[in-house]
Protein backbone atom coordinates (compact mmCIF):
# COMPACT_ATOMS: atom_id res chain seq x y z
CA UNK A 1 0.00 0.00 0.00
CA UNK A 2 1.68 3.37 -0.58
CA UNK A 3 1.13 6.17 1.91
CA UNK A 4 2.39 8.92 -0.41
CA UNK A 5 0.44 11.62 -0.31
CA UNK A 6 -0.52 11.10 -3.96
CA UNK A 7 -3.04 8.64 -4.94
CA UNK A 8 -1.78 5.05 -5.57
CA UNK A 9 -3.20 1.48 -6.11
CA UNK A 10 -1.98 -0.75 -3.01
CA UNK A 11 1.35 -2.84 -4.08
CA UNK A 12 1.01 -5.63 -1.99
CA UNK A 13 -2.52 -7.02 -3.06
CA UNK A 14 -0.95 -9.15 -6.26
CA UNK A 15 -2.72 -10.53 -9.63
CA UNK A 16 -5.33 -12.05 -7.87
CA UNK A 17 -6.18 -10.08 -5.61
CA UNK A 18 -6.92 -7.43 -8.09
CA UNK A 19 -8.93 -9.49 -10.54
CA UNK A 20 -11.31 -10.29 -7.99
CA UNK A 21 -11.41 -7.44 -6.14
CA UNK A 22 -12.41 -5.92 -9.76
CA UNK A 23 -14.90 -8.69 -10.29
CA UNK A 24 -16.66 -7.62 -6.82
CA UNK A 25 -16.86 -3.84 -8.17
CA UNK A 26 -18.35 -4.70 -11.67
CA UNK A 27 -20.74 -6.23 -9.62
CA UNK A 28 -21.55 -3.29 -7.03
CA UNK A 29 -21.61 -5.64 -4.52
CA UNK A 30 -18.63 -4.33 -2.69
CA UNK A 31 -20.35 -2.00 0.27
CA UNK A 32 -19.62 0.81 1.04
CA UNK A 33 -16.51 1.36 3.76
CA UNK A 34 -18.47 3.49 6.24
CA UNK A 35 -19.95 0.76 7.96
CA UNK A 36 -24.11 1.49 8.09
CA UNK A 37 -25.15 0.90 11.97
CA UNK A 38 -27.59 -2.12 12.41
CA UNK A 39 -31.05 -1.71 12.65
CA UNK A 40 -32.46 -0.33 15.34
CA UNK A 41 -34.04 -2.90 18.27
CA UNK A 42 -37.75 -2.44 18.09
CA UNK A 43 -38.18 -0.37 20.84
CA UNK A 44 -35.90 1.98 19.14
CA UNK A 45 -37.71 1.44 15.66
CA UNK A 46 -40.83 3.54 15.96
CA UNK A 47 -43.62 3.58 13.63
CA UNK A 48 -43.78 6.23 11.19
CA UNK A 49 -46.94 5.34 9.20
CA UNK A 50 -49.43 3.00 8.50
CA UNK A 51 -50.61 1.72 4.67
CA UNK A 52 -53.90 -0.52 5.19
CA UNK A 53 -52.67 -1.60 8.43
CA UNK A 54 -49.42 -2.38 7.46
CA UNK A 55 -46.90 -0.24 9.37
CA UNK A 56 -43.88 1.49 8.04
CA UNK A 57 -40.96 2.08 10.46
CA UNK A 58 -37.73 4.04 10.96
CA UNK A 59 -35.77 1.37 9.73
CA UNK A 60 -37.93 1.11 6.77
CA UNK A 61 -37.25 4.78 5.82
CA UNK A 62 -33.28 3.56 6.57
CA UNK A 63 -33.40 1.19 4.15
CA UNK A 64 -35.03 3.56 1.27
CA UNK A 65 -32.94 6.02 1.74
CA UNK A 66 -30.10 4.25 0.87
CA UNK A 67 -31.96 3.05 -2.15
CA UNK A 68 -33.11 6.45 -3.14
CA UNK A 69 -29.37 7.54 -2.64
CA UNK A 70 -28.04 10.90 -4.43
CA UNK A 71 -32.17 11.94 -4.38
CA UNK A 72 -32.13 12.79 -1.31
CA UNK A 73 -29.34 13.89 -0.35
CA UNK A 74 -29.80 17.69 -0.55
CA UNK A 75 -33.16 17.40 1.41
CA UNK A 76 -33.73 19.02 4.70
CA UNK A 77 -34.31 16.31 7.42
CA UNK A 78 -38.22 16.93 7.15
CA UNK A 79 -38.87 16.78 3.21
CA UNK A 80 -36.68 13.74 3.11
CA UNK A 81 -38.97 12.25 6.18
CA UNK A 82 -42.05 13.10 3.59
CA UNK A 83 -40.23 11.87 0.80
CA UNK A 84 -39.09 8.32 1.60
CA UNK A 85 -42.72 7.69 3.86
CA UNK A 86 -44.31 8.64 0.31
CA UNK A 87 -41.83 6.45 -1.47
CA UNK A 88 -42.59 3.07 0.90
CA UNK A 89 -45.92 3.76 1.18
CA UNK A 90 -46.69 3.61 -3.11
CA UNK A 91 -44.12 0.65 -3.05
CA UNK A 92 -46.25 -1.39 -1.11
CA UNK A 93 -49.28 -0.07 -2.65
CA UNK A 94 -47.86 -1.13 -5.82
CA UNK A 95 -46.57 -4.43 -4.54
CA UNK A 96 -50.25 -5.27 -2.91
CA UNK A 97 -51.84 -4.72 -5.94
CA UNK A 98 -48.93 -6.59 -7.79
CA UNK A 99 -49.99 -9.91 -5.63
CA UNK A 100 -53.61 -9.77 -6.82
CA UNK A 101 -52.64 -9.79 -10.16
CA UNK A 102 -50.54 -13.21 -9.16
CA UNK A 103 -47.36 -11.53 -10.78
CA UNK A 104 -45.47 -13.12 -7.90
CA UNK A 105 -46.38 -16.77 -9.56
CA UNK A 106 -44.23 -15.84 -12.65
CA UNK A 107 -41.09 -17.93 -13.55
CA UNK A 108 -39.54 -14.54 -14.14
CA UNK A 109 -40.66 -12.77 -10.74
CA UNK A 110 -39.40 -16.20 -8.97
CA UNK A 111 -35.92 -15.91 -11.11
CA UNK A 112 -35.42 -12.25 -9.67
CA UNK A 113 -36.24 -12.65 -6.48
CA UNK A 114 -33.97 -15.60 -6.06
CA UNK A 115 -31.36 -13.64 -7.47
CA UNK A 116 -31.94 -10.51 -5.41
CA UNK A 117 -32.29 -12.76 -2.38
CA UNK A 118 -28.37 -14.19 -2.93
CA UNK A 119 -26.96 -10.75 -3.74
CA UNK A 120 -28.46 -9.19 -0.79
CA UNK A 121 -26.85 -12.35 1.21
CA UNK A 122 -23.58 -11.76 -0.28
CA UNK A 123 -23.72 -8.20 0.56
CA UNK A 124 -24.53 -8.92 3.94
CA UNK A 125 -21.92 -11.29 4.64
CA UNK A 126 -19.11 -9.23 3.11
CA UNK A 127 -19.81 -5.92 5.35
CA UNK A 128 -19.87 -8.70 8.27
CA UNK A 129 -16.51 -10.07 7.21
CA UNK A 130 -14.88 -6.88 6.26
CA UNK A 131 -16.42 -5.19 10.14
CA UNK A 132 -14.52 -8.38 11.53
CA UNK A 133 -11.33 -7.94 9.58
CA UNK A 134 -10.79 -3.65 10.30
CA UNK A 135 -9.09 -3.45 13.45
CA UNK A 136 -6.54 -1.28 14.97
CA UNK A 137 -3.67 -4.25 14.66
CA UNK A 138 -4.80 -4.97 11.03
CA UNK A 139 -4.38 -1.60 10.20
CA UNK A 140 -1.46 -1.03 11.89
CA UNK A 141 0.19 -3.75 10.29
CA UNK A 142 -0.62 -2.73 6.88
CA UNK A 143 0.65 0.93 7.79
CA UNK A 144 4.16 -0.36 8.72
CA UNK A 145 4.43 -2.95 5.96
CA UNK A 146 3.73 0.06 3.45
CA UNK A 147 6.55 2.12 5.49
CA UNK A 148 9.08 -0.26 5.41
CA UNK A 149 8.82 -0.54 1.21
CA UNK A 150 9.41 3.54 1.38
CA UNK A 151 12.25 4.91 -0.82
CA UNK A 152 14.29 6.95 1.19
CA UNK A 153 13.88 9.61 -0.92
CA UNK A 154 15.48 13.10 -0.31
CA UNK A 155 13.20 16.18 0.05
CA UNK A 156 13.47 19.83 0.27
CA UNK A 157 12.12 22.77 2.50
CA UNK A 158 11.82 25.47 0.21
CA UNK A 159 10.68 29.13 0.28
CA UNK A 160 10.14 30.68 -2.89
CA UNK A 161 9.75 34.42 -4.04
CA UNK A 162 7.93 34.46 -7.81
CA UNK A 163 8.19 37.81 -10.04
CA UNK A 164 7.32 38.84 -13.70
CA UNK A 165 11.63 39.54 -14.79
CA UNK A 166 14.80 38.90 -14.35
CA UNK A 167 15.14 42.22 -12.93
CA UNK A 168 12.99 42.14 -10.25
CA UNK A 169 14.21 38.70 -9.03
CA UNK A 170 17.66 40.49 -8.89
CA UNK A 171 16.17 43.33 -7.13
CA UNK A 172 14.55 40.87 -4.55
CA UNK A 173 18.18 38.91 -4.10
CA UNK A 174 19.35 42.59 -3.25
CA UNK A 175 17.01 43.39 -0.50
CA UNK A 176 17.56 39.43 0.89
CA UNK A 177 21.49 40.33 1.12
CA UNK A 178 20.40 43.83 2.75
CA UNK A 179 19.08 41.73 5.91
CA UNK A 180 15.04 41.87 4.56
CA UNK A 181 13.08 38.65 5.87
CA UNK A 182 12.61 36.64 3.10
CA UNK A 183 8.95 35.88 4.26
CA UNK A 184 7.84 39.16 4.76
CA UNK A 185 9.38 40.34 1.10
CA UNK A 186 7.39 37.20 -0.03
CA UNK A 187 4.27 38.37 1.07
CA UNK A 188 4.41 42.03 -0.47
CA UNK A 189 6.77 40.97 -3.71
CA UNK A 190 5.77 37.12 -4.96
CA UNK A 191 2.60 36.48 -7.09
CA UNK A 192 2.90 33.01 -5.72
CA UNK A 193 -0.77 31.99 -4.77
CA UNK A 194 1.27 31.25 -1.56
CA UNK A 195 2.79 34.13 -0.85
CA UNK A 196 0.60 34.63 2.50
CA UNK A 197 2.17 31.43 3.82
CA UNK A 198 5.84 33.48 3.32
CA UNK A 199 6.60 31.36 0.00
CA UNK A 200 6.62 28.28 2.13
CA UNK A 201 6.16 25.28 -0.35
CA UNK A 202 6.83 22.93 2.44
CA UNK A 203 8.72 19.70 1.62
CA UNK A 204 9.02 18.24 -1.45
CA UNK A 205 10.76 15.34 -3.67
CA UNK A 206 12.53 15.86 -7.03
CA UNK A 207 9.49 15.26 -9.25
CA UNK A 208 7.24 17.16 -6.93
CA UNK A 209 8.59 20.57 -8.97
CA UNK A 210 8.68 21.65 -12.67
CA UNK A 211 12.38 20.31 -13.85
CA UNK A 212 14.11 24.25 -13.60
CA UNK A 213 13.24 25.17 -10.33
CA UNK A 214 14.18 21.41 -8.67
CA UNK A 215 17.57 20.93 -10.24
CA UNK A 216 18.80 24.39 -8.08
CA UNK A 217 16.96 23.63 -5.30
CA UNK A 218 18.46 20.37 -4.69
CA UNK A 219 21.72 21.84 -5.09
CA UNK A 220 21.19 24.01 -2.89
CA UNK A 221 22.70 23.98 0.41
CA UNK A 222 20.34 24.25 4.05
CA UNK A 223 19.88 28.27 4.10
CA UNK A 224 21.81 28.96 0.84
CA UNK A 225 19.72 31.55 -1.74
CA UNK A 226 19.74 30.97 -5.09
CA UNK A 227 20.34 33.47 -7.87
CA UNK A 228 17.36 34.30 -10.43
CA UNK A 229 16.03 31.12 -11.64
CA UNK A 230 13.40 30.85 -14.76
CA UNK A 231 10.34 28.84 -15.20
CA UNK A 232 7.40 28.43 -17.30
CA UNK A 233 6.26 30.70 -14.46
CA UNK A 234 7.99 33.67 -14.26
CA UNK A 235 11.27 34.22 -12.24
CA UNK A 236 11.95 32.42 -8.56
CA UNK A 237 14.07 33.29 -6.10
CA UNK A 238 14.62 30.09 -3.65
CA UNK A 239 15.59 29.66 -0.11
CA UNK A 240 16.45 26.09 0.89
CA UNK A 241 14.96 25.87 4.86
CA UNK A 242 16.05 22.16 5.37
CA UNK A 243 16.85 18.64 4.23
CA UNK A 244 16.26 15.03 4.94
CA UNK A 245 15.06 12.03 3.86
CA UNK A 246 11.19 11.54 2.42
CA UNK A 247 9.42 11.13 5.74
CA UNK A 248 6.01 8.71 6.29
CA UNK A 249 2.72 10.16 6.85
CA UNK A 250 1.62 9.75 10.19
CA UNK A 251 -0.81 6.82 10.86
CA UNK A 252 -3.78 8.83 12.12
CA UNK A 253 -3.20 11.00 8.53
CA UNK A 254 -3.76 7.57 6.50
CA UNK A 255 -6.24 6.11 8.95
CA UNK A 256 -9.29 5.86 6.21
CA UNK A 257 -7.27 4.51 3.44
CA UNK A 258 -6.18 1.85 5.67
CA UNK A 259 -9.66 1.00 6.77
CA UNK A 260 -10.36 1.30 3.00
CA UNK A 261 -7.90 -1.52 2.21
CA UNK A 262 -8.34 -4.01 5.06
CA UNK A 263 -11.59 -3.97 3.72
CA UNK A 264 -10.98 -4.59 0.16
CA UNK A 265 -8.29 -7.04 1.34
CA UNK A 266 -10.74 -9.15 4.06
CA UNK A 267 -13.49 -9.53 0.93
CA UNK A 268 -11.45 -10.38 -1.56
CA UNK A 269 -9.57 -13.01 0.35
CA UNK A 270 -13.16 -14.23 0.83
CA UNK A 271 -14.33 -14.53 -2.27
CA UNK A 272 -11.23 -16.19 -3.64
CA UNK A 273 -11.38 -18.75 -0.94
CA UNK A 274 -15.00 -19.81 -1.41
CA UNK A 275 -13.80 -19.81 -5.70
CA UNK A 276 -11.16 -22.35 -4.25
CA UNK A 277 -13.78 -24.91 -2.22
CA UNK A 278 -16.22 -24.76 -4.51
CA UNK A 279 -17.08 -25.52 -8.34
CA UNK A 280 -18.05 -23.65 -11.04
CA UNK A 281 -19.00 -25.51 -14.22
CA UNK A 282 -19.63 -23.25 -17.34
CA UNK A 283 -22.06 -24.79 -19.81
CA UNK A 284 -21.72 -24.06 -23.62
CA UNK A 285 -18.95 -23.30 -25.78
CA UNK A 286 -18.93 -19.26 -26.94
CA UNK A 287 -20.42 -18.82 -29.77
CA UNK A 288 -18.14 -18.74 -33.03
CA UNK A 289 -16.67 -15.55 -34.23
CA UNK A 290 -18.35 -14.56 -37.46
CA UNK A 291 -15.64 -15.33 -40.90
CA UNK A 292 -14.13 -12.41 -42.55
CA UNK A 293 -15.34 -10.84 -45.47
CA UNK A 294 -13.31 -11.63 -48.65
CA UNK A 295 -11.31 -8.91 -49.96
CA UNK A 296 -13.01 -7.17 -52.61
CA UNK A 297 -11.66 -7.50 -56.39
CA UNK A 298 -9.33 -5.16 -57.72
CA UNK A 299 -10.17 -3.36 -60.79
CA UNK A 300 -7.46 -3.60 -63.33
Amino acid sequence: MNLSSSTARPASAGVTVRRVFFTIQTLALVVAFAFAAPLARAQDDPVVARVNGTDIKQSDLAIAEEEAGTQVAQMGPEAKREYLISFVADMMLVAKAAEAKKIPDGADFQRRLAFTRNKLLMEQYLQAEAKTAVTEAAMRKVYDEAVGQMSKEPEVRARHILVETEDEAKGVIAELKKGTDFAELAKTKSKDPGAADGGDLGYFTKDQMVPEFSEVAFKLGKGALSDPVKSQFGWHVIKVEDKRERQPPEFDKVKDQLEQYVVRKSQVELITKLRAEGKIERIGAPAAPAPAAPPAEQKK
